[in-house]
């Protein structure tokens, strides 16, 4: 004879064992859902800003934004698109440079681990999240007043070149470190040494977390605006010199806005905005994709 609470225990255990697949269904579900809103919530953001800006922006776009000389009357925008390919790439030039430079010798020269690593890790996590006005001072006591390079271009692309470069550096050091062991393993083995190996191995495998950290940079240059009023100016001009004062595209917008009387040639110059940060992200993926294609198959 079978005691009649052994059937109830295996009753209870059946009843258990079937509830918990069902929660683990139900909990799958609802986070689904949560994370398809949240999907849809950010693509309907991102439409709505973009649209909006077309729509406010495409009417007012005519040939006298786009006049060489700036003046009151058609508050041309061409100098500041000008100044702002100008700053963007200067920029570049000294921050990505170093930035890449730093973030591989903290990947693959230093010794993991170590406090000072840690401490450089920290610094620029800190150093990423400062406010932006805080680089604009920063950039104004030191190359403007200091070095006595006034208002200039040159004071503005050093003061930006600054404030990216954590950014660089750290999205470019977590791109080294994702690439496996076994690359540098492989091609140790084949008797390349660790500078080609880098290089030829390491860096093209890493190419798109890379490419992610010069675009970021590339959009925080190209819309900043406190740290280029304390250090580029505000001159609506297209420079003479490296020395000379300048307005960005974001600059421009934000003079226009705040005096009030150019609103609708403030909303022009965002679609101009717009696009011109499109195209530069465009061509900094199909220059790091051939460029990543190209040393991969060396």
């Amino acid at each position: 004879m079978i005691p009649s609470n052994v059937f109830d225990s295996l009753g209870k255990s059946s009843e258990v064992s079937g509830f918990a697949p069902q929660r683990s269904h139900l909990l799958s579900l609802v986070l689904r859902l949560l994370v398809m809103a949240s999907a849809g919530i950010t693509i309907a953001l991102i439409i709505f800003l973009f649209g909006y800006i077309l729509v406010k922006g495409i009417p007012n776009l005519s040939l006298e934004l786009f006049s060489f000389e700036y003046t009151s009357e058609n508050v041309s925008l061409l100098p500041a698109l000008v100044n702002t390919v100008i700053i963007t790439l200067a920029a570049l030039l000294v921050s990505a440079p170093v930035g890449i430079c730093a973030a591989i010798w903290l990947a693959e020269y230093s010794r993991r681990g170590s406090r000072l690593i840690l401490l450089v890790r920290l610094a620029a996590e800190t150093l990423a999240g400062i406010p932006s006005i805080i680089y604009g001072l920063f950039g104004m006591l030191l190359f403007v007043i200091f070095l006595r390079w006034g208002y200039s271009l040159l004071a503005g692309a050093f003061t930006l070149a600054i404030m990216v470069l954590p950014v660089i550096m750290r999205t470019t050091e977590n791109a080294l470190l994702s690439v496996p062991d076994s690359y540098r393993e492989g091609s140790f083995a084949l008797g390349a040494g660790k500078l080609r190996t880098i290089f030829s191995i390491v860096i093209p495998a890493a190419m798109p977390g890379i490419l992610s950290g010069v675009i970021l940079s590339i959009g925080r240059i190209v819309g900043e605006t406190a740290a280029l009023i304390f250090t580029a100016g505000t001159v609506a001009k297209i420079p003479d010199s490296p020395f000379s004062s300048a307005r960005t595209l974001a600059v421009h917008m934000y003079s226009l806005s705040s005096e009030g009387l150019h609103i609708k040639q403030s909303y022009a110059t965002a679609v101009v905005l717009l696009v011109l940060v499109v195209i530069i992200n465009a061509l900094a993926s199909m220059g790091a994709k051939k460029l990543g294609a190209g040393k991969k198959y060396d």
